[in-house]
């Protein structure tokens, strides 16, 4: 973990993400695309966000394959994680989830999650980046 936090700092979220997405026991389909560095609060909210999706899905989905998106948007941080598994995820029934949303509203951002039974599972993460 230390040594994707360095690359975080070094290189910036998209690096970061795709580091982590290397290491998913899953196949990971990956599009982050920003233009430019964002403030440091931003970058580790989202990249902790993206770590936490990643591993929810990779021990609760039954997922074969993730798709995780990142992109600025009007001054908003992007990111959705997209998992084609069994659904039904509950941030009420465990804390993880529940983690996930309280450290995205620590810099004013929200979670909004999608996970129909049967599937599939999009959790988005905006968090506001200015300019």
């Amino acid at each position: 973990m230390r040594a994707a936090r360095a690359g975080l700092t070094e290189r910036g979220l998209p690096a970061a993400v795709r580091d982590v997405a290397t290491r998913s026991p899953m196949p990971v389909d990956l599009d982050v695309d920003l233009e430019r560095r964002l403030p440091p609060a931003v970058e580790a909210a989202g990249y902790f966000a993206m770590c936490e999706a990643l591993a929810n899905a990779a021990r609760h989905s039954g997922a074969a394959r993730l798709r995780v998106g990142g992109r600025l948007s009007g001054g908003v941080l992007v990111l959705e994680v997209t998992d084609d598994g069994r659904g039904g995820a509950d941030p009420a029934a465990g804390t993880g989830l529940t983690g996930l949303a309280d450290r995205v509203a620590a810099v004013d951002g929200r979670m909004l999650l999608s996970s129909p039974v049967g599937g599939p599972t999009r959790l988005r993460v905006e968090i506001p980046c200015g300019g």
